[in-house]
């Protein structure tokens, strides 16, 4: 049996901001249980919903040496299908509505105490794990500290560790005096070979110099980060690293996101049906939000967070000609205010074409991806995204940009062979999006059996996490058998 350690910022149930919770979450629960005995470790935030909470129970506690004095630590325990978490307690780090704070210093502090409690703890429960798989910057010192602090600590010799990288524009960079002081590591993990970043100090770069192996989401994102316009400063790191980097594409819980299941949407169908099942929804979302009811009209969805990374940009720089009397559109999404307030602005200009929902309502989002016939992803960058996994799923076809997961998952749509699952366009460019939006309306409607096979051969692909388990197993047997 092998020991696998999962660390974490965040979990999906217990608390979600973004697709790493949900990756955390769904992996250990589809690895091979007879060989991988798979245990998550998370912060004890005190906004966890009290329905989790209230159930965990208290294992043990400690004090550790953390910046030169005595910090709690407090370990908690629980069992949720299948799955041992556990949870670092210390409300002075860890109390809060959100798991993260308006200061980035704050959240280096509170993580770089995480850091250390993770192998602090190990030893007083008893668990050793065989490989720590780390993800995103905020479990960036386990990999460091198992090469410094706990180098010579009997319970670690030979335990392995994998940097899992999410988001490569997120790493954890502050001050080296700060980083000294919290740590306690010596002068020389400050150097440009190591935690050195600018003349600041860098978590990611620290676990990605020192962990035995490195993931990312897909594997054309595991490429783009070796160049400077993805690498985030990274790319020599990266490139240098290149035989200890791979992509592994995260899959969707075919379990939540399943047509055929799913009861938060109208009419549930699959891939014999779909025709009539998407029609029903799309009437009923178009009640719903106040829009012409008219079956014959193009509905394109788009959920996203309204940042400049979604490339949303593009489609507010074309949308007047990307809205015509035939198309509809819808939003649901929350972010920075300049992108909110001009979805409000095509919402007033346009009533009955566009409804702009600036919340993230989970009800809605599975009705739009139900009812919608075209799935917006036009992102500047996507290290995987999920978006276009779900939309596959529920017939919705995709038009994305060619980067990352996107490109990896949809296959573009080829006149000629009668193949492909979505459309793509590869220029960062809003006149590229347009004309691959003003393709996708020429087939919808010039050529709509041609339509509807490119929905269901989108339903028909496996999304799911057994593909993408198999190859963690695979990487974690190769990484302590290699």
């Amino acid at each position: 049996m092998t020991n696998i350690l999962f660390a974490a910022s965040e979990c999906v149930p217990f608390v979600k901001t973004g697709g790493l919770a949900d990756v955390v979450g769904a992996l250990p629960k589809n690895l091979d249980k007879s060989r991988f005995d798979v245990r998550v470790i998370i912060p004890f935030y005190t906004c966890i919903p009290g329905r989790y909470r209230n159930s965990f129970h208290y294992r043990h506690h400690f004090y550790m040496d953390y910046a030169g004095r005595q910090e709690h630590v407090g370990i908690m325990e629980y069992e949720y299908c299948g799955i041992t978490y556990y949870y670092v307690d210390n409300e002075y780090y860890f109390n809060g509505e959100t798991p993260y704070s308006d200061s980035i210093k704050w959240d280096i502090e509170r993580f770089t105490f995480f850091c250390k409690a993770v192998l602090a703890m190990m030893p007083v429960i008893g668990f050793r794990p065989d490989i720590i798989h780390c993800h995103d910057w905020q479990t960036g010192l386990i990999p460091v500290l198992l090469h410094s602090t706990f180098a010579t600590h009997p319970f670690y010799q030979g335990v392995k560790s994998i940097m899992t990288i999410h988001n490569l524009k997120f790493q954890g960079v502050w001050n080296i005096k700060e980083f000294q002081k919290n740590t306690q590591l010596p002068d020389y993990m400050f150097t440009p070979d190591k935690l050195e970043f600018h003349k600041d100090a860098n978590m990611l770069k620290g676990g990605l110099v020192y962990a035995d192996y490195i993931t990312t989401v897909s594997e054309t994102y595991a490429e783009e980060i070796k160049t400077p316009e993805y690498g985030e400063h990274l790319e020599g790191l990266l490139s240098a690293r290149s035989a200890s980097l791979r992509g592994i594409v995260n899959g969707i819980d075919y379990s939540i996101f399943d047509p055929q299941q799913d009861k938060k949407i109208l009419q549930t169908y699959g891939v014999d049906d779909f025709l009539e099942g998407k029609a029903a929804n799309k009437r009923r979302i178009q009640e719903e939000l106040g829009l012409e009811q008219d079956s014959r009209k193009m509905l394109i969805g788009l959920i996203s967070r309204l940042t400049d990374q979604k490339g949303l940009n593009l489609l507010s720089d074309v949308f007047d000609r990307f809205l015509d009397d035939n198309t509809q559109f819808i939003l649901i999404g929350t972010g920075e205010p300049g992108y909110e307030n001009a979805f409000r602005y095509f919402a007033g200009r346009y009533p009955g074409n566009v409804s702009a929902n600036i919340c993230y309502n989970d009800g809605l989002a599975h009705m739009l991806y139900a009812s919608a016939d075209m799935m917006l992803v036009p992102s500047r960058f996507e290290p995987c995204g999920l978006t276009q996994l779900i939309s596959l799923r529920y017939g919705a076809v995709p038009l994305v940009r060619e980067t990352g997961g996107l490109k990896d998952t949809v296959q573009p749509y080829n006149e000629f062979e009668l193949t492909g699952t979505g459309f793509t366009f590869k220029e960062f460019w809003s006149e590229a999006f347009l004309g691959s939006v003003n393709y996708a309306k020429s087939v919808f409607f010039n050529y709509r059996d041609n339509w509807n096979e490119i929905a269901r051969r989108g339903m028909q692909q496996d999304f799911s996490w057994n593909n993408s388990a198999k190859q963690y197993e695979g990487m974690y047997e190769w990484l302590l058998n290699g």
